[in-house]
């Protein structure tokens, strides 16, 4: 499956969904996540069962960033 929220290096990125008009919009996020030591370095060794979670977080960031 070709996901275009993605780039080549499986990272997250920005896609173009077409010419709209100007809109002002205001984004304010702020997130904070508790987890233990282990979870984290198994995220940073890329050891995790479901995958590259913090891609997928990237993807709901931007989703609900676009999201009106």
């Amino acid at each position: 499956m070709n996901l275009t929220h993605f780039n080549e290096s499986g990272k997250a990125k920005m896609v173009n969904v077409g010419e709209k008009d100007d809109t002002k919009r205001v984004a304010i996020a702020k997130a904070s996540i508790k987890m233990r030591d282990g979870t984290l370095k198994r995220i940073i060794d890329g050891d995790m069962k479901k995958g590259d979670v913090l891609s997928v977080s990237q993807i709901a960031g931007i989703m609900g960033a676009k999201k009106n």
